[in-house]
């Protein structure tokens, strides 16, 4: 693969619970363990947030670009992506994720092919297909 960019993050400290900052300094968060978790919670955001923002970001970009490649004018949209965490079941965490798309305008069959095939172009998609479940539905 022809790498075209390359993100770089550190996490330090207590992991969930640390800091987190991207190379060049645009990211600089520090984190909380959800409640749901054990944790405090409270005004941090937390590791499944920052992917759901990031895949919420990357499957709309998909989105954009298979539109425009077929000549379909897309407005108004928007991405949800929920991310969930808990037990998979041999002593670790897995993910699952729901991705919402509103895409007024356009009618089911359209729409739901657009869906289908962002999921088919989208690196986070792709990334995580066959590892974790993940739910398409329009809004």
């Amino acid at each position: 693969m022809n790498t075209l960019y390359t993100a770089s993050a550190t996490a330090t400290g207590d992991g969930r619970g640390g800091h987190t900052r991207s190379s060049d300094g645009v990211l600089n968060h520090d984190l909380a363990v959800p409640k749901e978790l054990g944790g405090p919670g409270g005004a941090l955001t937390n590791p499944e947030q920052l992917f759901a923002a990031g895949y919420a970001a990357c499957f709309h970009g998909a989105l954009k670009l298979v539109a425009s490649k077929q000549n379909i004018t897309l407005t108004d949209t928007a991405i949800t992506v929920d991310a969930g965490i808990g037990p998979n079941g041999n002593g670790g965490f897995a993910l699952t994720i729901a991705i919402e798309a509103e895409l007024p305008g356009l009618d089911e069959t359209t729409a739901r092919q657009l869906l289908d095939t962002a999921h088919q172009v989208c690196p986070y998609s792709n990334a995580i297909r066959g590892n974790v479940d993940v739910t398409l539905t329009l809004a």
